[in-house]
């Protein structure tokens, strides 16, 4: 994996920076948010997050719907750019990295409905554990240091280019809710107008922006989530403009440090703030809880270097040069961190009673895949 990009390297530092260093600001409004509802503030908290805005909208519905939404554009806008000119564009590239996230996304699913076989209502979790939480895995990367190879880094980027691509569609597909057929009838009108204003290469992105609001709520209308709407605009965004000119990468830059450094963070002070004072040890044992902390911490490294041996095996593709199994197993461990789209997804799939639970298994599941693919790096001297 020589040509491991043909992405220039300063866009990459950036990116890996700003991620990283994103992921440090939503790691601190997580534990900020757990602190405060386990405090005597906790009542102050839990007011702060629900607080009516307008209608049924609360601040955080608000945040998950709207500001999330922001979040999956860029995502669509980043998709689209790696796949045609970035760490997925290279011929032979994208092999490897879509087996690993295949792996990654079968086995913690398997391993979650395993555990919870004997509660059927807990189904609907089986894709909590699906994506990588980027931010966070390159924020543990960059904690290790520089021992990481340029290589390893770049593979797990890719795979969870294609966790998130994955997510997207389990979320379109397996978590609409209210489903109304006749209502795609303008999501597929705007769709279309998107489209053309793609080939058309119009250079401004307001039109797009437009368009894309008007396509959140034909998509809510049609009881699909409409953070989908966003992910649909950042792909219709044009590479270049009609003079040649770079278009989506630099829009893409203005938005990254807003996502990593605002929305992602406000997702994370919402999402993350469990009440541990009345839980019990043995409640970590439940089945929902126990399923997302093993789906996330066992299943996801287990199915990416099986999927990766595999592919290996078969010479469908090489390993990336220069790292080895154990650099291979490291990435797939930290890649088990599954906060910002695990919590996400744990939302559309479960009532309120049971955030909590859910928050309990990605939180241990992220945290013991942290804590141990970094300590499988550090000591890295041999691939």
């Amino acid at each position: 994996m020589r040509r491991l990009l043909r992405i220039p390297a300063h866009h990459l530092q950036r990116f890996i920076a700003l991620e990283a260093s994103g992921g440090i600001v939503m790691m601190v409004a997580a534990f900020l948010a757990i602190a405060l509802a386990n405090s005597p503030l906790s009542t102050s908290y839990l007011q702060l997050i629900d607080a009516p805005l307008s209608g049924h909208m609360t601040a955080s519905l608000f945040i998950k719907d709207v500001l999330m939404a922001i979040f999956f554009f860029a995502i669509g806008m980043e998709l689209k750019y790696e796949m045609r000119e970035g760490a997925l564009a290279a011929k032979g590239q994208k092999a490897l990295p879509l087996f690993a996230a295949l792996g990654g996304i079968v086995a913690p699913a398997l391993i979650y409905l395993a555990i919870t076989r004997a509660a059927p209502a807990l189904t609907p979790g089986w894709a909590v554990p699906t994506a990588t939480d980027i931010a966070f895995a390159l924020c543990v990367l960059r904690l290790v240091g520089r021992s990481v190879p340029h290589a390893a880094k770049m593979f797990l980027l890719a795979i969870a280019i294609y966790d998130d691509l994955a997510a997207i569609v389990i979320i379109a597909v397996f978590y609409a809710t209210g489903f109304a057929p006749m209502a795609l009838l303008p999501v597929a009108g705007l769709c279309a107008v998107l489209y053309g204003l793609n080939r058309a290469h119009i250079s401004h992105p307001l039109p797009y922006l437009a368009v894309g609001a008007l396509l959140w709520f034909a998509v809510h209308h049609a009881g699909i989530h409409p953070t989908v709407a966003g992910v649909i605009t950042g792909i219709a965004i044009p590479l270049r403009r009609k003079n040649g000119g770079d278009m989506l990468a630099p829009l893409l830059h203005r938005l990254h440090p807003f996502v990593a450094f605002a929305i992602l963070p406000l997702f994370a002070f919402t999402s993350a703030g469990v009440d541990l004072r009345n839980i019990r040890p043995e409640d970590m044992l439940g089945a929902l809880p126990l399923g997302i902390t093993l789906a996330l911490f066992i299943g996801k490294p287990l199915g990416i270097v099986a999927a990766s041996w595999a592919c290996v095996r078969l010479r469908i593709a090489p390993l990336p040069g220069g790292i080895g199994w154990k650099t291979v197993y490291a990435i797939a461990v930290i890649a088990g961190i599954g906060f910002t789209m695990s919590l996400f997804i744990g939302q559309l799939a479960f009532p309120t009673e049971q955030q909590n639970a859910i928050k309990l298994g990605v939180l241990a599941g992220s945290l013991l895949s942290a804590a141990w693919g970094a300590l499988c790096l550090r000591p890295r001297r041999i691939p």
